[in-house]
């Protein structure tokens, strides 16, 4: 992979803070963080003259009488107010970014998909022009729903900005590294790691080793947290300590620049005379953070049958019904499997959540041929779905001593609304016409006469 400059080079980060370097430990924590000794008031929010002459402005991701637990919002001390920009915003066209409800008339989203990984363009790419929609579900004016993406990027953003106002971004790399410069500090992701990106939030995008692909699931409703463990208790699937949150770091440029945002499925655009990413000192609990998904520890049955995927949730978006989520974010990763006079993959189902599945990296065990990493698949709401013949009978007719899964990592954005396909989708993605096939081969068992043990 290629290693590309970057124009962070211009940041100030805070010193000192964190016991990974440039971050901090935690999800949900309330945080404070500065990169120039005594920008950050203490004892108040608003003073009447911040010092350094900077501006204290509020960035709010919940309504302010949202329940204490709930509530989320961040103070920012920054050179220049957010509100200072240049002329009206004015409407681009980002053709293959596609927002819920988006329902194409001559698109069929009723059957089981699967796509091959989208190939790299010649063309060069950034984070914007690069991100192509493959489903969609819910509805962005009602804040409910998701969009699943993949990213195809091959160039940095330079003097120019990013923010949705739809929601937050769960980004998922399967190939290349990214640097993700908010207002708030700097993200570094790679494959195998996550970043959330909250609603609101502006950043920039640059390649650290390119090309880069990923998967992004743009969350309309209500944050990620952490899923309730239930009776596992206060220990294993993903730990708070493990998430990292970014220390402060600014940019004093003055320079013109671009700001796009993204509101109720539009793109808009306006010019501002420098780098809005001048915010010295924060604190706070809305703000970015990255995950190691190798941090993961997953929960299993130690002695007979397959439990439901939800153990395997990282994180989950709820959705206002207790249980059912607006969005989980659920991994299958390395992990043993040990289950006596089981069928040990994922069994044949169909389920009221709709399945959108990527490979990051390996093979995964219910479907051994066919879904290669930076593929997709989809199956949706009340469409049927398991393993194909070689999984089928291989599970059926194994050994089962403890098995260890290795060299695999897949991972699912599970909704409780259908999702439905895009024209690029349906049209220009590498689909799988024969997907279907892998099912052809189930044979039919059943004589009349019980089995044997």
């Amino acid at each position: 992979m290629n290693e590309q400059s970057h124009p962070s080079e211009y940041l100030q980060f805070a010193k000192g803070q964190g016991t990974t370097e440039g971050y901090m430990p935690g999800f949900g924590n309330d945080f404070e963080t500065e990169a120039l000794p005594g920008a950050l008031p203490q004892g108040m929010n608003s003073p009447q003259k911040v010092n350094y002459g900077l501006y204290g402005e509020q960035l709010s991701g919940t309504a302010f009488t949202a329940p204490s637990h709930q509530n989320e919002r961040t103070w920012c001390y920054r050179i220049r107010p957010s509100v200072r920009h240049q002329g009206r915003y004015e409407r681009i066209d980002l053709p293959y970014w596609k927002t819920a409800p988006h329902i194409p008339q001559d698109v069929t989203s009723l059957g089981q998909y699967r796509w091959d990984p989208v190939p790299h363009s010649d063309t060069g790419l950034t984070w914007l022009t690069g991100m192509r929609t493959m489903t969609s579900a819910g509805d962005v004016n009602t804040q409910t729903g998701m969009a699943s993406h993949i990213y195809l990027v091959t160039e940095s953003m330079k003097d120019s900005y990013f923010y949705s106002a739809d929601g937050e971004m769960l980004v998922v790399p399967q190939e290349g590294r990214l640097r993700f410069a908010t207002e708030l500090g700097v993200i570094d992701v790679a494959p195998q790691e996550i970043a959330l990106i909250p609603r609101g939030l502006v950043y920039r995008v640059e390649v650290l080793e390119g090309p880069a692909r990923g998967f992004v699931c743009e969350n309309y409703g209500q944050k990620f947290e952490l899923p309730g463990r239930g009776p596992i208790g206060a220990n294993c699937m993903a730990n708070r300590r493990d998430f990292k949150t970014p220390v402060a770091a600014f940019e004093d440029r003055e320079v013109p620049s671009t700001m796009t945002i993204k509101w109720c499925g539009q793109f808009h655009r306006c010019e501002i005379p420098h780098s809005p990413l001048d915010v010295v000192a924060w604190h706070g609990n809305y703000a970015p953070c990255k995950y190691d998904l190798r941090n993961y520890c997953p929960v299993g049955s130690i002695l007979f049958d397959h439990p439901d995927p939800s153990i395997y949730t990282v994180l989950t978006a709820p959705s206002g019904m207790e249980g059912t989520a607006n969005i989980d974010f659920v991994l299958f990763r390395d992990r043993w499997n040990v289950a006596e006079d089981t069928f040990r993959p994922p069994w044949y189902h169909k389920n009221v959540m709709s399945e959108l599945m990527g490979n990051i990296h390996g093979q995964y065990d219910a479907k051994p041929q066919g879904f290669v990493p930076g593929g997709m698949s989809l199956h949706n709401c009340m469409l049927p779905h398991g393993p194909d013949r070689e999984a089928f009978e291989g599970a059926s007719n194994a050994d089962l001593k403890p098995q260890k899964l290795e060299n695999t990592m897949s991972f699912m954005f599970e909704t409780r609304f259908p999702q439905h396909l895009t024209e690029f989708a349906a049209k220009e993605a590498p689909l799988q016409d024969d997907y279907v096939d892998c099912w052809d081969g189930l044979e039919k068992k059943f004589d009349g006469t019980p089995g044997v043990k």
